[in-house]
């Protein structure tokens, strides 16, 4: 099969002929046929996060159709429409695990980084953390809801229950989540970079209320704030927009240093949390939101042959929405 392959911190990814996958004990092999291009790609790449495995096949957006069940698969068959995520593997064990947040699991395996992700013609994956798709989306369409939704949902849920939001990097999470925040009566302000019109004016046809960028000041105080940009000095700005006992969301699973800040903007119970990686609840709950509701994906497809094209788009902004592969 092909596949591109990262060898390399700060080298392209190199198109390969490797061998198909078998499909393991508990396992699943699918035929991709989109897989979505995150930031978390671009981190990898980059060398931001080390690489743990050497070559490998980026990809935590997969959306493929089973070709091949393992031994003691139940509950899929031959033929269906999948999603493999991020999390790929936790251990089940860990007082993380045993409390139900397999999302801080001591010993996980993510998709796309510990383990080949969808990069590629073909993709295994562990039966358990497969998602079964909604049939409203298109192949292309559905990819970056497996995690640019999924980690912005989980990112929006920790925001609270404030009815005023502030979205800080317009980019494929925060197109996704505005319009679930939307539908839910909230308020949403959306911020990017400065000089990005386009992304602007992209989020207030999405439904926000107010669009401009990290230098602008928005009409009222945030009752919470997300931020999908990896710029640590974000979050001492964003503290300033908060009403007291608001909360700061820092979403991404990277992020530059957070300069330091005078505590009195963090006082009168502001906080910072962060957000890390999904459970396997959390994509039910929010494919069941996505497969009743009105959101749309914005997708630039691109072959699976022009992934470090994808990528250089992503770094470089070019980006509405989402970049996706489609082998």
């Amino acid at each position: 099969m092909k596949a591109m392959r990262l060898h390399l911190p700060g080298e392209p990814l190199r198109l390969e002929e490797i061998p198909r996958p078998v499909a393991g004990l508990g396992e699943v092999v699918v035929r991709v046929l989109a897989c979505g291009v995150c930031r978390t790609d671009l981190h990898i790449v980059d060398g931001e996060l080390p690489l743990r495995k050497s070559p490998i096949i980026l990809g935590h957006e997969v959306v493929g159709r089973i070709v091949e069940l393992g031994a003691d698969v139940s509950g899929l068959v031959v033929g269906q429409r999948v999603g493999i995520p991020w999390l790929g593997h936790a251990c089940g064990q860990c007082p993380y695990c045993a409390a139900g947040h397999e999302n801080l699991c001591d010993t996980p395996a993510f998709t796309g980084y510990d383990r080949d992700g969808g990069y590629a013609e073909y993709a295994a994956a562990e039966a358990a953390y497969c998602i079964p798709l909604p049939d409203r989306y298109g192949d292309a369409e559905v990819a970056p809801l497996l995690c640019a939704g999924l980690i912005g949902y989980r990112s929006y849920r920790r925001a609270g229950e404030g009815r005023v939001l502030g979205l800080i990097g317009f980019g494929a999470a925060a197109h996704i989540i505005c319009q679930l925040a939307v539908a839910d009566g909230r308020t949403v302000f959306a911020f990017t970079r400065p000089g990005d019109i386009e992304s602007q004016k992209f989020s207030l046809d999405l439904g926000c209320a107010w669009a401009g960028s990290t230098d602008d000041v928005p009409p009222q105080p945030l009752d919470a704030a997300i931020i999908f940009a990896p710029a640590g000095p974000l979050v001492p700005l964003a503290l300033t927009l908060l009403r007291k006992g608001g909360r700061v969301v820092c979403a991404g699973i990277h992020m530059s240093d957070i300069p330091s800040f005078p505590y009195e903007i963090l006082w009168g119970e502001r906080e910072i949390v962060s957000v890390a990686n999904l459970t396997r609840r959390d994509g039910t709950e929010f494919f069941a939101r996505a497969a009743a509701s009105d959101i749309r994906t914005s997708v630039t497809v691109y072959p699976l042959e022009d992934a470090n094209r994808a990528l250089s788009d992503l770094r470089k902004g070019h980006l509405r929405g989402a970049a996706v592969l489609v082998p």
